[in-house]
């Protein structure tokens, strides 16, 4: 761990601070070119949009320009370490989302923690940006700012502590079950966590087929049950159980455990205790809630998925939110919606099912087949770009937000020219 952050800081500080720069595309050598690029001739476009909004995609970077906004109070396993803390997450999600899908990304740390006023501010930004990547903010507050930011905005937004982890984790396990021979509509769940991820998690997996009563999830308060009814937040009602039960007591005969809560809440007991071939998502970071060691090793028949890169099938937001936007935002659609996400579900679940690229092997230095021990893509598959991103415009088109009609065959293929051009390193 010592080398680690000696490392980290490094990386972070040299040749120059930060991970993020700002290069033009347009020559500016010479007077004409300056004369085209500020005044006199930048007034053509500004009068052009002001004509027609919609030229703003034309004329300037907006169509492919996504903000990463937090206000810090959620910022990875950290906590609330604040806005300016946070900020080397937010250039790495920027990062991101160029190295993954050619979007252009600015990081926006906002020192403000009232839901209100942080709406306000974020709202208030929508002419600069073509989407809006929502991350790193505490629940409750999250779901109510999302929500209303949704109803407000007429571009993309999402939040994706919540989604993102719902849309690859949601692939990853209906590929467990379909490993485990088991039928969505017939599990039963256990969730550690109640916050951003969990809550997503959670409903999307209602809308695929897990039964409401099947789902039994855990707070820093036990299991949500009636009986705390009065103390629970609207976003946990609808995962009410009757019973009172321990988490231990809850693991007896389930099919499925969902980490995003905190390490080490697990041991091996509890493994041994659920259904046949288990499939246990330890998703905490850096620590799961049971190790990999721990729980392969009491149960020889389990499918696991952490979040961490340096065991098998991990559960990385990356796999979502640039291909999701870069879906999005090339149809221009109005919000991303259920539809599109599940699209991307489906999308990355179908490509674990085909044959992995050689490059790919060579980059993780192993083969991978699908099965127990590789039941999601690798972020590194250059594939991921050209299966999600169109799936998501599909899905934006067919269910009527998209403001732009493309072709998927042409789109298809021009993602795969980007995706070429971005595992090698070549960004403009």
């Amino acid at each position: 761990m010592k080398d680690l952050k000696k490392e980290a800081l490094e990386y972070h500080q040299y040749p120059k601070p930060g991970k993020l720069a700002v290069i033009p595309t347009k020559p500016c050598q010479k007077a004409e070119d300056l004369s085209l690029a500020y005044t006199p001739g930048v007034a053509q476009p500004c009068l052009e949009i002001e004509k027609n909004p919609r030229l703003a995609y034309t004329y300037t970077n907006k169509g492919n320009l996504i903000a990463v906004i937090s206000n810090g109070t959620a910022v990875l396993g950290l906590g609330d370490i604040g806005p300016l803390a946070g900020k080397p997450v937010m250039e790495g999600k920027a990062v991101l989302f160029k190295r993954f899908a050619g979007l252009d990304a600015f990081d926006l740390e906002i020192n403000e923690k009232d839901p209100k006023k942080f709406i306000e501010i974020v709202a208030s930004l929508e002419p600069s940006f073509g989407g809006i990547n929502l991350e790193d903010i505490k629940g409750p507050e999250c779901f109510q700012i999302e929500e209303e930011l949704i109803r407000k905005m007429k571009i993309p937004l999402m939040h994706d502590d919540q989604h993102g982890t719902a849309v690859i984790g949601s692939a990853a396990l209906l590929n467990a079950l379909e490993i485990a021979g088991k039928k969505i509509s017939e599990i039963k769940i256990v969730i550690s966590g109640a916050g951003a991820a969990a809550m997503a998690f959670a409903s999307l997996l209602l809308e695929q087929g897990v039964q409401r009563e099947q789902i039994f999830m855990f707070d820093s308060e036990g299991l949500i049950t009636e009986k705390r009814k009065n103390t629970l937040n609207k976003y946990k009602f609808k995962f009410m159980q009757r019973k009172e039960q321990n988490l231990t007591e809850a693991f007896q005969g389930a099919d499925v455990f969902i980490g995003v809560s905190k390490g080490n809440v697990v041991n091996s007991g509890m493994v041994i205790s659920m259904a046949k071939n288990p499939i246990v998502f330890a998703m905490a970071n850096p620590t799961p809630e049971i190790s990999y060691e721990e729980a392969t090793s009491a149960r020889k028949d389990i499918i696991m998925a952490t979040g961490r890169s340096d065991y098998p099938n991990q559960v990385n937001n990356v796999l979502g939110f640039p291909f999701i936007f870069r879906g999005a935002l090339d149809v221009r659609a109005k919000v991303i919606n259920l539809e599109m996400k599940l699209a991307a579900v489906k999308a990355l679940r179908k490509l674990a099912h085909e044959p992995v690229l050689t490059e790919v092997e060579k980059a993780y230095g192993k083969k991978f087949s699908f099965g127990p021990g590789y039941i999601i893509p690798k972020p590194f598959d250059p594939r991921v770009l050209y299966h999600v991103a169109p799936a998501v415009a599909q899905a934006a088109m067919d269910s009527g937000v998209a403001q732009k009609k493309i072709n998927l065959e042409e789109y298809t293929r021009e993602l795969k020219k980007m995706a070429l051009k971005l595992s090698q390193g070549k960004f403009i």
